[in-house]
């Protein structure tokens, strides 16, 4: 008759089954990506050359095209073309074409990224091999930022270089050109030695109260809407211009033009603060990782969507349209009973993380200098925008790779 051994002896005479020397875990089934499969991925996209050349082309060649042209019409022809650089090329480059080509251009990778093993019917043999699903999406993520990243920050340090080294000599503020860095007390003394450009071209919240001649065809009126010269009545303020006959126009005294100069100068002082010859370094470092947050935030969520939809041309269709067309019209648009829904727009999140000094984005649709285009952008505050854009990044991650992992092979 056969004794079986005691309980519990059948686990301790187990052979137990040891790891060859020198081998490594299996880490197949963990859901952290490698650093092989996030090499892997970067070069199946690097591979694609068409894709490659055109997000360099829109990028890097549009604003290099650009610049060089502007250089090269001031070369030739210095006084009919003004400085290849300056503070306002850099702030129109910056806030209309990078942001927006920017996004575009990580859009287009993340959709590709996220949709490009299933188009080429290449899904059920990266599932067979045992890697993680979940690995295998995230490890799309760093492998896109790294070809993303640099394409931004070398479109953008072609901007910031051409901008500072071309700078002009002189602020141009409304067509006329000033010195740069002046006090009040210099910038008044400068309106007093020019108070033709002063009274004639630089703004004014008001009535000019005096009759000036400007330039060869008449006078700026007073408040009294008089004509002079002629027969041009301007009252600036207002933007009422008609003509009329000539008529006689008493010529100030120096004294009351110069009063009426100092007033316009204490009025404009604080918009001829916000102009620079060029930007700041702390303004480009500023301007360059919000850039940056925008290309991050345009390849994760086109990664999503494509791997949510698993078709790449309509995800890119659908980013083109939220960019270009929904996010411009429903971040300035103020409606009352969809303003919360509104303020959930990622574009209208990162706008309001944008620098202050730059205009409003979207393509350059208006603005200004300093925040006053805050104002034009329906009101979120800071931590409202940064949890909405933590919430766009997060929940398109979750959406995509969910599809990923239950998605049949």
């Amino acid at each position: 008759m056969t004794s079986l051994p005691p309980e519990g002896s059948l686990a301790l005479a187990t052979p137990a089954i040891s790891m060859p020397a020198g081998s490594r875990p299996d880490h197949r089934g963990s859901w952290i990506p490698t650093g092989h499969m996030i090499s892997t991925r970067f070069m199946e996209l690097r591979r694609r050359r068409g894709l490659m050349i055109a997000l360099i082309l829109v990028n890097i060649g549009l604003p290099s095209v650009f610049l060089l042209v502007r250089l090269i019409s001031h070369a030739v022809a210095p006084k009919s073309y003004g400085p290849a650089g300056g503070y306002e090329i850099y702030s129109n480059l910056a806030a209309g074409v990078m942001y927006v080509f920017g996004f575009i251009v990580a859009a287009t990778l993340g959709c590709t990224a996220g949709s490009t093993d299933l188009t080429e019917g290449m899904f059920r043999h990266l599932v067979v091999t045992g890697r993680s699903r979940l690995a295998l999406y995230l490890a799309r993520i760093p492998a896109g930022l790294a070809i993303v990243v640099p394409l931004v920050a070398i479109g953008f340090a072609i901007v910031c270089t051409v901008c500072v080294a071309a700078a002009p000599t002189k602020i141009n503020y409304d067509g006329v050109n000033i010195p740069a860095h002046l006090s009040l007390a210099g910038f008044e003394t400068w309106a007093t030695d020019h108070p033709g450009d002063v009274i004639c071209d630089l703004p004014y919240n008001g009535n000019i109260a005096i009759a000036v001649p400007c330039g060869p065809n008449g006078f700026i009126s007073g408040a009294n809407g008089s004509i002079g010269g002629s027969g041009v009545i301007i009252k600036k303020g207002s933007g009422a211009i008609s003509s009329g006959a000539p008529q006689s126009v008493t010529h100030p005294s120096p004294a009351i033009i110069k009063a009426q100069v100092l007033l316009i100068a204490k009025q404009d002082y604080s918009g001829y603060t916000d102009l620079f010859l060029y930007p700041s370094n702390s303004l480009m470092v500023e301007t360059g990782l919000w850039l940056e947050l925008e290309a991050a935030i345009g390849l994760i969520v086109g990664l999503g969507l494509a791997s949510l939809i698993g078709q790449r041309t309509i995800s890119v269709i659908i980013m083109f349209v939220l960019e270009i067309i929904l996010t411009p019209i429903l971040s300035t648009a103020h409606i009352a009973h969809i303003v919360n829904l509104q303020r959930a727009i990622v574009g209208l999140a990162t706008a309001h993380l944008e620098p202050s000094v730059l205009p409003l984005p979207f393509g350059g649709g208006g603005g200004g200098p300093g925040a006053a285009h805050a104002s034009q952008l329906v009101p979120e505050t800071t931590l409202v925008a940064v949890c909405v854009i933590l919430a766009w990044l997060v929940g398109w991650t979750a959406l995509g790779a969910w599809r990923m992992m239950t998605r049949d092979a």
